[in-house]
């Protein structure tokens, strides 16, 4: 059966590039290196700019998108940069898109806020354009509290969300805690602000209950924002024992009323070689390992869902919000 095209909302290429200076986007000890994704048919992926909560953050962050302009330029033959009016026949190369995960990597917590803004531009001039800003990772920042944390929206949080309204930049629930998800829905709504939500790379706590998955409640929120849900591959946040999970968690994002216009794949490759945690490893089930496991995934939701469905999985729903948010 032929291979539908696939858009990924989120991979941690740009980090393992900057951390490990001898890697390159070839890289097979990387789940969605560029062999990977053109074996997977893989449209676009979105690279995503990482950084913890440190010193450095900034200028991580910074580094990180000149190593994306860099790769545009050094694999121009099997990679573009993706823009408004994006469909997935248009270029047999992979696209690519960045954002960003965490706002640390804009600023970290001394830096004047000004500086925040004036490393985005940067960011934003050496990528072209941003899908998405996560303002935290698992633990909390001058932005806000992450998944682990159990601060709300900052004053900070709150600057950055009004510098993004009307700039076609969603902000990502994804590394949240339950209170910022909260106060940035409310936010926005009260303030009127364009600003897209969505959920990068995360599956729902009423099937796998943990911090990092969404609450249904936020869930119909970014459904009836017009948003996407990415699933996560991530063993720690499917069920740490059974691979099936992500089936159920992809049933139940269907399910949801409007689900099927919103749910898309974030499955979050990131090299986990040098990760302290062993109690996490596999960190993925081997069955979706890297970018080539979409499609066997694909046919074992052939008898629950039906193809137009599965388009609407694979890439037609990212298509759409791109279509809707993008000029």
């Amino acid at each position: 059966m032929e291979k539908l095209p696939i858009i990924d909302l989120h991979c941690d290429l740009l980090v393992y590039l900057l951390m490990n200076p001898d890697a390159t986007p070839d890289d097979g000890a990387f789940g969605a290196s560029l062999p990977f994704l053109k074996e997977g048919n893989v449209s676009l992926q979105v690279m995503a700019i990482f950084t913890a909560v440190e010193e450095e953050s900034s200028k991580r962050g910074v580094a990180q998108s000149v190593l994306y302009k860099q790769m545009l330029d050094d694999y121009s033959k099997d990679i573009s940069q993706v823009g408004a009016g994006y469909q997935v026949t248009q270029d047999p190369r992979v696209g690519m898109i960045a954002s960003l995960e965490s706002a640390s990597g804009i600023c970290n917590e001394v830096e004047p806020l000004e500086n925040a803004f004036r490393n985005l531009d940067t960011i934003i001039s050496n990528v072209n354009r941003l899908f998405y800003i996560s303002f935290t990772h698992h633990t909390e920042n001058r932005f806000g509290g992450g998944n682990y944390a159990k601060a709300g929206l900052k004053p900070d949080g709150e600057a950055l969300l009004d510098y993004m309204g009307g700039k076609e930049i969603a902000i990502d629930l994804s590394h949240t805690s339950d209170a910022l998800a909260h106060d940035i829905l409310d936010y926005t709504y009260r303030k009127g602000l364009k600003v897209p939500v969505i959920a990068s790379h995360s599956n729902f706590r009423d099937i796998w209950d943990h911090p990092r998955n969404l609450t249904r409640e936020n869930a119909m929120e970014i459904i009836n924002r017009g948003g996407v849900i990415g699933m996560n591959f991530l063993r720690a946040f499917l069920n740490n024992d059974e691979p099936g999970a992500l089936l159920d968690h992809i049933r139940y994002g269907f399910d949801l009323p409007g689900g099927e216009n919103a749910i898309s794949f974030g499955a979050d490759f990131f090299y986990t070689g040098d990760f302290p945690d062993p109690a996490r490893d596999p960190y993925y089930f081997p069955v979706h390992e890297d970018a080539t496991k979409y499609h066997a995934l694909m046919d074992q939701l052939r008898g629950d869902l039906s193809e137009d469905q599965l388009k609407r999985l694979a890439y037609k729903n990212v298509e759409r919000f791109i279509a809707s948010n993008w000029t």
